[in-house]
């Protein structure tokens, strides 16, 4: 039997066996990219753990000593970026004093970390944060806005509040994430453009949880201020100053990636409703 070119099994089975392979060419980068997203989604479960003093599993796995020793490296770098450290040793005392008194009287003081507080000389940036491990910084340009010590307890409780919360290494992880799918749906679209929305995209998810972070922060501040006996109300006033200042012309970074301050003023309402009911026992 005479067999014609296109009606030759073994011609078949060659065009099969092309096409196939022109199929898992294609399907390569999407089988990368689900091997990549797969990876990063299982490394951001598997750091799993349980915060004793709150009560809640987070996704960290920076241990407490990582923890300190990256907030104490970071130090030296936060100081001269914010002009260095402020000269008015009685301001210093004062930052300290409330700092020291909200750790002293509250869970902070039962957790594994080495809390400090700086007053930073910047007369410009209203701002204040917390690094890693409990270092606690606030600038001289949010410090002058402040009027009595509870609202300096309301700001500085605010950002031992990230401490606690281990906010730092909760975002690392969660960016890693992030940046991990990011990247994997990049590489199996195959696409420059998909991957930069999909970065946009990742930003816009890592924002929003800043925000739950921030919120879980004023509510842990409400919580040291009834501990430590200063007025929780008076974090309310705290959120007229930084709306104030972020119309002005000092730039206001530290409510730029918190919620709005008249949100956060709702939050604080029932934060202290809450605690001052005992409707919720603190974990001591």
């Amino acid at each position: 039997m005479v067999f014609r070119r296109n009606d030759s099994p073994y011609g078949q089975g060659n065009n099969s066996s092309a096409l196939g392979g022109g199929l898992m060419r294609l399907s390569a980068p999407l089988i990368i990219g689900l091997l990549f997203a797969g990876f990063s989604y299982f490394k951001y479960c598997t750091t799993k753990t349980y915060n004793e003093h709150l009560g809640i599993y987070q996704h960290v796995s920076l241990t407490p000593d990582q923890e300190i020793a990256m907030g104490l490296q970071s130090v030296p770098a936060m100081i001269q970026e914010y002009g260095g450290l402020d000269p008015d040793q009685r301001s210093q005392s004062i930052v300290k004093e409330v700092g020291q008194n909200l750790v002293n009287k509250s869970v902070a003081s039962k957790t594994p970390y080495s809390y400090d507080f700086h007053l930073l000389a910047d007369p410009q940036t209203v701002n204040a944060f917390a690094l890693p491990g409990g270092q606690v910084f606030i600038t001289r340009a949010l410090f002058d806005q402040l009027k009595n010590k509870d609202q300096l307890a309301g700001v500085l409780g605010h950002e031992i509040g990230h401490v606690i919360g281990r906010h730092s290494g909760e975002r690392m992880e969660k960016d890693g994430l992030l940046q991990g799918l990011a990247g994997a749906a990049g590489v199996a679209l195959g696409d420059y453009g998909a991957a930069q929305m999909a970065q946009q995209v990742a930003m816009l998810i890592g924002l929003k949880y800043g925000r739950d972070q921030e919120l879980q922060s004023d509510d842990l501040g409400i919580r040291f201020m009834i501990d430590a006996g200063y007025q929780p109300e008076q974090m309310i006033d705290v959120m007229k100053i930084l709306k104030q200042a972020s119309g002005g012309q000092s730039r206001d970074e530290f409510s730029s990636s918190h919620p709005d301050p008249d949100n956060r003023k709702e939050k604080i309402i029932e934060s202290i409703q809450k605690y001052r009911t005992g409707s919720t026992s603190p974990k001591q």
